[in-house]
């Protein structure tokens, strides 16, 4: 009864602000993230050589992540988000998330992977664009010209730039902008439900759009034990940790510093695809890498400097952010 009475002693005692993450966290969880993603061509392929069609294999990425996640709250004893939260987190996952990665694979059959691949990584700068705009980011020197490496540093990384069809490069740049969308929906909508609730959803808002496709298609799997392993490395490294940690850096450091620290990603895929599909590496890969790094250097000391994120980039703990 004394401990009851001590708590309800001063009822108009204001609460302790919650903890914010340090922002080392944030930038340490992108790079976590953009290692992830990196892995993804390198299992994609590997599951495409053992016979998996990219609809097959979009379907169980999101399938077997949406258990892992489901069963990650039910630990943790987390709720869904409810809501307006709950309909923008399905659109972005059922829409944004499906809507860019066919954009990209469906152009990659109509244009050379460098030049899709290029056209994807102009997100950065629409990001920036579409924050400035919509969101009043201040742009600094420092930030452009962060922008400006990442985004050269990732055409060199990338390597020479190929032909295409009129409609694949229209795809590419269409992937592009979905994804830079993506980002920044995704930094208004996600406080409002944390990281991991947010992601569950997405992730099992795209596994239901891509089972639908699946059933049109027709399911074809892979044929090895090591093409089955290449889906299951998709899924949990690809697609479990590099979502969730994307999550979590985008929350403490804004869409444009997120946006460029995942230019890490073709870098990764690079050295990646070097140790285990034996690719070559070119002069211009090395420079472009470089530059990458040069421009994560460069940001993360910057933003280190600025202290909190832009204020057009509501927090969990911040009051009226985003409405569920």
């Amino acid at each position: 009864m004394e401990n009851r009475a001590t708590q309800t002693e001063n009822p108009l005692r204001v609460p302790a602000a919650p903890r914010r993450r340090p922002r080392w966290v944030g930038f340490a969880a992108m790079i976590t993230s953009a290692v992830a993603f990196g892995g993804l061509a390198i299992f994609a392929r590997l599951a495409y050589a053992a016979g998996a069609s990219p609809v097959t294999l979009l379907c169980l990425r999101f399938s077997i992540a949406a258990v892992c996640m489901f069963g990650l709250m039910w630990v943790r004893g987390l709720a869904l988000p409810r809501g307006r939260t709950l309909l923008g987190l399905v659109l972005l996952g059922g829409l944004a998330y499906v809507g860019q990665s066919l954009a990209f694979f469906t152009a990659l059959t109509m244009a050379s992977a460098g030049l899709v691949a290029l056209l994807l990584y102009l997100y950065p700068v629409l990001v920036t664009i579409f924050s400035v705009v919509l969101f009043k980011e201040r742009l600094t020197r420092p930030k452009v010209s962060a922008l400006v490496l990442a985004v050269v540093g990732t055409g060199l990384t990338i390597g020479p730039v190929g032909g295409g069809r009129p409609l694949g490069i229209i795809l590419g740049v269409l992937a592009a902008l979905i994804y830079a969308v993506y980002i920044l929906v995704g930094s208004r909508v996600t406080p409002a439900a944390g990281a991991i609730p947010a992601s569950t959803v997405i992730i099992a808002s795209a596994a239901l759009v891509y089972g639908g496709l699946m059933a049109l298609e027709g399911p074809v799997f892979p044929a090895t034990l090591t093409g089955w392993l290449a889906i299951v490395g998709v899924a949990l490294i690809s697609t479990v940790i590099a979502i969730v940690t994307f999550f979590i850096g985008l929350e403490q450091i804004g869409p444009t510093a997120a946006a460029t620290l995942s230019a890490l990603e073709p870098l990764v895929t690079v050295v990646l695809a070097v140790l285990v599909l034996d690719e070559r590496v070119v002069a211009l890969q090395v420079a472009g890498g470089a530059l990458i790094l040069v421009a994560v250097v460069l940001l993360s000391r910057m933003q280190t400097a600025n202290g909190p994120p832009p204020e057009g980039i509501p927090l969990p703990e911040k009051p009226g952010g985003s409405a569920a």
